[in-house]
């Protein structure tokens, strides 16, 4: 069976679980399922029952499907992503925004957990991305290319919808959230950077550094998808000799400053 019937197959089956198609959806990253208990749930589809869909392996990443609404949005969201350093194949992580999209998504938006690397960063701030450095992933377009998903050749000059981020500023600014704005830089993981890569990372431009989030831009952008992500500060590249990073530090932070990102998610949507 190739991709097209796959994400078809799995289409149809949510179709029948769900009485209102999603305009908008979101991806919630490590720790960050806090935004669910802002919405008003129809219904939640584990992802194990989705034909098609891989299970999400990683602790923080409960692996569902919730579809409802809020702001008056009606929403899909992934609660927990699909990585490759799981072991899945690069189509099969980016096999949800396909399915999204064909539900019929307008607009997605993203969330992840990632290092500093702007030394100006703090644990627990809050990034928009308004760029990204993908060269160290992998790129979830190689391979034939389907015209029904979109062209061969994707631009990428800008993955970021400049509206999103300027609705996303004013929405900080109204409820008093700081907020940095900056470039994301993608990683394959799972094995945290070295000081060295850390460095490389800053000399190139970045601010920050993750394990996900790129790969599910560049099919986004490919299916002619408006993007809007951010990143939570989970941890500190640019840090002391004596600190090191564990996940269950990350997912702690992750968890501490989910409130905040599921406010500044909900505001932005009443601006979408």
């Amino acid at each position: 069976m190739d991709v097209v019937e796959k994400v078809r197959e799995a289409v149809r089956f949510l179709d029948g679980s769900i009485t209102r198609k999603p305009e908008i959806g979101i991806i919630l990253g490590s720790g960050l399922g806090d935004f669910i208990k802002s919405m008003d749930v129809e219904t939640s589809v584990p992802y194990s029952e989705i034909p098609h869909f891989p299970v999400s392996t990683v602790d923080g990443h409960s692996g569902k499907l919730i579809f409802g609404s809020l702001a008056g949005k009606h929403l899909v969201v992934m609660v927990g992503r699909f990585h490759f350093y799981e072991g899945h194949p690069i189509g099969e992580v980016v096999f949800p925004i396909r399915v999204m999209k064909f539900l019929g998504i307008h607009t997605l938006c993203i969330s992840n957990a990632a290092g500093g690397v702007n030394p100006s960063f703090r644990v627990g701030d809050l990034m928009i991305i308004n760029d990204h450095i993908g060269f160290s992933s992998i790129n979830p377009l190689i391979g034939p290319n389907e015209p029904l998903f979109g062209p061969r050749f994707t631009d990428m000059s800008e993955p970021y919808d400049k509206s999103l981020i300027g609705a996303a500023r004013k929405v900080a600014s109204t409820l008093g959230i700081d907020i940095h704005e900056g470039v994301y830089f993608s990683v394959t993981g799972p094995s945290y950077e070295t000081r060295a890569e850390y460095r490389m990372i800053k000399l190139v431009g970045a601010d920050a550094v993750g394990m996900s989030t790129v790969p599910e831009v560049i099919i986004a952008c490919h299916m002619g998808l408006r993007v809007f992500a951010m990143s939570v500060i989970t941890d500190l590249g640019i840090r002391d000799e004596a600190n090191r990073i564990t996940h269950e530090e990350v997912l702690e932070i992750a968890n501490a400053t989910s409130p905040k990102l599921s406010a500044l998610l909900s505001g932005l949507l009443s601006e979408i």
